[in-house]
């Protein structure tokens, strides 16, 4: 059987995971001897008040400990002599438009109009000191698209249609931090 519950520890605590299993038994109304495994599902930071906490959703199981999830690019065929689909753009939107190509067994050919990242940060440098503006590589066009040069934050709209646990895992399994699995404000940057 499964069950989530919310608990609030203090920072200090939170890394503790006796402490969560602890705390979430008792919030479940389950023995601790009858949790046999947990697993953090969503964290956030409550600021409110004179005191932080940090808010945890927990899912605790009384059978089998949880088993990782099968990495998503484990999953993917060899579209090497597949049907060719043309991707204007090599920004987000083109990439994961590349991967769920792959994952239906097309072969994406991608098109970007501007530079190579590196190529770009001298056409960005040129941008701020001088207002020189390359009009084929900019903030806008080229490698990685205009996210590349972003702050790192990840904006989602989790009320529309696609799976952001999805994305999030892909960027975990290209070298991003697992926290952005459960933070409730992932924060990921281009380097």
């Amino acid at each position: 059987m499964l069950k989530q519950v919310d608990i609030r520890m203090l920072p200090s605590e939170a890394a503790d995971l006796k402490l969560i299993k602890k705390k979430a038994a008792k919030k479940s109304k389950w023995s601790l001897s009858k949790v046999k495994d947990i697993r953090i599902l969503k964290r956030s930071i409550d600021a409110r008040g004179n005191r932080p906490y940090i808010q945890l959703r927990i899912e605790l199981t009384n059978e089998e400990p949880f088993q990782a999830d099968p990495a998503i690019l484990s999953q993917f065929q060899s579209v090497e002599n597949k049907k060719e689909v043309i991707i204007v753009g090599a920004g987000p939107a083109g990439y994961f438009a590349a991967l769920e190509l792959i994952e239906i067994g097309l072969r994406p050919v991608i098109f970007e109009r501007g530079k190579k990242v590196q190529a770009r940060r001298r056409d960005l440098r040129a941008i701020q000191q001088f207002g020189k503006v390359d009009p084929h590589s900019n903030y806008c066009f080229g490698e990685g698209g205009a996210g590349t040069y972003s702050d790192g934050k990840l904006y989602t709209r989790s009320h529309k249609k696609g799976s952001i646990q999805k994305a999030l895992k892909l960027f975990v399994e290209h070298g991003a931090k697992s926290d952005i699995m459960i933070d409730a404000h992932p924060h990921i940057g281009s380097n």
